[in-house]
């Protein structure tokens, strides 16, 4: 499986995509798509990259993979978008497909979001796809929001 080349993303810091700057994509994303894959391997399901229909250019990823939280196995939902995507809808479309493949497909019993609480888009976004209730907890060493959907 040939490696699929990225947009540039100026994106906020997270566990799984942190920020990149030039010279350091390549590495970075590699070890991304690497733990992807790895997540397919292990689980049968991972992120799910997003592209533009239009264009066929690529938007970001989303999609579910197991994550611990607070010593916890979580079945994380996680979505990046390259910022010239953001505020047109990706996102939303995106997390909602998710949650039906991972409610439908995978017969999931729940799905997690973790966000950090300044992040007002994110939140937006998993408001959208039906997370309302969420606790605050400490995730690499970073305070976040964690909602949860049951089936």
């Amino acid at each position: 499986m040939d490696r699929p080349t990225y947009p540039r993303t100026p994106a906020r810091p997270s566990p799984r995509a942190p920020a990149i700057q030039d010279g350091e994509q390549k590495p970075m994303l590699r070890q991304f798509y690497d733990w992807c894959r790895s997540s397919y391997e292990a689980h049968g399901f991972g992120p799910w990259a997003l592209q533009e229909k239009a264009s066929g250019q690529l938007v970001g990823f989303c999609g579910v993979s197991p994550e611990p939280v607070e010593g916890q196995q979580e079945i994380n939902l996680g979505y990046r978008l390259a910022r010239q995507f953001w505020h047109q809808g990706f996102a939303t479309e995106a997390v909602r497909g998710v949650m039906d493949y991972a409610f439908s497909g995978l017969a999931l019993e729940s799905v997690v979001v973790i966000i950090e609480p300044e992040h007002h888009a994110s939140l937006r976004v998993a408001e959208k796809a039906g997370f309302s209730d969420y606790r605050l907890v400490e995730f690499h060493d970073r305070p976040v929001r964690l909602y949860r959907v049951q089936r």
